[in-house]
């Protein structure tokens, strides 16, 4: 993992306020840095003493409270199109005002994604889930529940082989059965790759998304998020979390107030917009998501690490845009 002088550490997991989480990224990340100079060891330093005073990490790091400045820009890898290699994608990515890159495991090869962080300087934090939309942590079936537990730990694995810190995750689909009986199948599959995340320092990071489960598809726009928090409080593990997608359930309830009650369970963030006029997503400057109050949201539980956009993407100017509307959703000095 290369580590980039403008990234802290203490982006990397924030809900992980305690020395555990030191201990892992120490024993686990520090043996795979190709590139460590003089000015990111002190960078870590800083932020091991942060995790050790268990204060908030932005009071500790003397940061402004604001969102300004605190929230890092990465994106999907599947947004930078074109033909390139994996290095100019990196590239463009980062010439476009990147932060970071997010792959699909397990489907890369370790070598060349190191390779492309060597060459282009941007790091990839994380990964998402290539096959858990096909093959689920919800299916009636045993076999393929093993297939997508041993998808997720080869996931992680491989995620921390690049350096990632984390990896998105959909838990499942309501067609499977009543949550009655998804939930409890898709707890007990995750539960058993909790030991791979711990040794690697790898959290999985679950997607709120619309696949008819923790919310009613058919119901009204003033949905709380309370079915999400019960559910990753089941685990009762620093090592599940939410990478809360801002843009996907604006059209059941309202994002604010579901960041306010996730709180520190929030590990990442996803982007996007919706219309709820047009009940449709939009770019992400578009639609009627009221931005100004997810700040406020963000700024009241103290959120600071990476959001990561999800629109469609495209060549070098379609991705400076994307880049340019995340700073003015927000508001961050661009």
């Amino acid at each position: 993992m290369v580590l980039s002088d403008s990234l802290d550490p203490v982006f990397l997991f924030p809900r992980l306020g305690r020395l555990e989480f030191l201990k892992v990224f120490e024993m686990n990340k520090l043996n795979t840095l190709n590139t460590l100079n003089r000015r990111s060891i002190s960078r870590i330093a800083l932020a091991s003493t942060a995790v050790a005073m268990s204060r908030p990490l932005d009071l500790a790091l003397g940061m402004d409270t604001k969102p300004r400045d605190r929230i890092l820009k990465t994106l999907k890898i599947g947004m930078v199109k074109g033909s390139g290699s994996l290095e100019e994608k990196f590239r463009t990515a980062k010439s476009a005002g990147f932060d970071g890159i997010e792959l699909n495991a397990p489907r890369f090869e370790v070598d060349e994604v190191r390779n492309a962080i060597a060459k282009s300087g941007l790091p990839v934090d994380g990964t998402v889930c290539a096959t858990h939309w096909e093959i689920r942590h919800t299916s009636p079936d045993s076999a393929t529940r093993k297939q997508a537990l041993q998808d997720l730990v080869q996931g992680i694995e491989k995620t921390s082989a690049v350096g990632g810190h984390t990896i998105l995750l959909v838990i499942g689909h309501g067609k499977d059965g009543p949550e009655s009986e998804t939930i409890p199948r898709s707890i007990d599959n995750i539960s058993q790759a909790l030991p791979t995340a711990a040794r690697y320092g790898v959290g999985i990071a679950i997607e709120n998304v619309w696949n008819e489960m923790l919310y009613d598809p058919k119901g009204s726009d003033n949905q709380t998020v309370e079915r999400f928090v019960k559910y990753v409080d089941t685990f009762d593990s620093p090592w599940v979390g939410m990478q809360f997608d801002i843009g996907n359930h604006w059209k059941f309830g309202d994002p604010a107030a579901w960041i306010r009650d996730l709180g520190k369970r929030i590990v990442k963030l996803d982007i996007k917009g919706f219309s709820r006029a047009q009940q449709k997503f939009t770019e992400i400057a578009a639609g009627d998501i009221d931005w100004k109050s997810v700040r406020k949201a963000l700024h009241d539980i103290r959120f600071q690490g990476w959001c990561a956009a999800e629109v469609g993407g495209g060549d070098l100017t379609d991705l400076t845009r994307i880049a340019k509307e995340m700073d003015v959703a927000m508001e961050q000095a661009s």
